[in-house]
């Protein structure tokens, strides 16, 4: 959790989180993605000993890894789960000592987007990043840029989501507690792109969550450029089930 008063991006500490605009700025968002991103590999490293399932998912290519997660959410769509069999089959395995999953979601944290199962995958298959209007900041831009260098994660979707309240609130702009607001900054391009209709900023926001991590990050963008990821934005509509990709 973090504290009312923070050390950002910039190195100074400040009396409300998110108070200082280098944080926020695209400068701001790739220093501080870089910095994280570099103890996380130092860290870890990246030679990761997999068993054979775990390999296998490491060796698709980013178009498999996409179509992977669409068919699990025709499944998903069809009352046809599989991955709750698979998950038995998991926990009673070793699973604690790697992970290899084969794609990654910056999804929004609403409760009603319970991201593995609109997929149907299993434990170790994905990499979820969850924040309130799926927004690509300094720490979420440095856990994907872990998902992808150090685990291998050959796409990154960012998940909008219908009825997102994070979204209506920038359309709304209204007063809100504590540190709520927040969020407004990173949605508003959206609001200001789309206008007030919910479903189109919705999408126009995960869109350009989706272009921002595309762009501010040398380290998707090298892995991006070299074939082996590709990041898509996609729109998960609540009422039937179905995600649609938006890009």
């Amino acid at each position: 959790m973090a504290s009312l008063h923070s050390i950002c991006g910039c190195g100074a500490v400040h009396g409300e989180l998110g108070s200082c605009p280098e944080r926020w700025s695209r400068r701001g968002v790739l220093r501080s993605g870089a910095m994280l991103t570099a103890g996380l590999i130092a860290g870890w490293g990246t030679e990761i000993a997999l068993p054979k399932t775990a390999r296998a998912q490491t060796q698709m290519t980013p178009d498999a890894a996409l179509q992977a997660m669409m068919d699990g959410n025709k499944r998903f769509t069809q009352g046809q789960l599989t991955s709750f069999n698979d998950d038995l089959k998991l926990l009673k395995e070793k699973t604690t000592e790697s992970q290899a999953p084969f794609a990654s979601v910056l999804s929004c944290a609403d409760s009603r987007v319970p991201v593995e199962l609109v997929f149907d995958q299993t434990i170790g298959h994905l990499f979820v990043c969850r924040v309130a209007g799926n927004i690509a900041t300094a720490d979420l831009i440095a856990s994907l840029e872990y998902g992808a260098a150090v685990l291998h994660s050959k796409a990154i979707m960012v998940l909008g989501h219908g009825n997102c309240g994070a979204v209506d609130a920038t359309i709304k702009a209204q007063a809100v507690p504590g540190q709520i607001s927040t969020l407004y900054r990173s949605i508003r391009p959206a609001v200001d792109q789309a206008g007030k209709d919910l479903v189109a900023a919705t999408k126009a926001n995960a869109k350009i969550q989706a272009g921002l991590l595309r762009t501010s990050s040398p380290v998707l963008a090298d892995a991006i450029g070299k074939g082996q990821l590709k990041i898509v934005a996609a729109y998960y509509d609540v009422a039937n089930g179905a995600v649609t990709m938006i890009d």
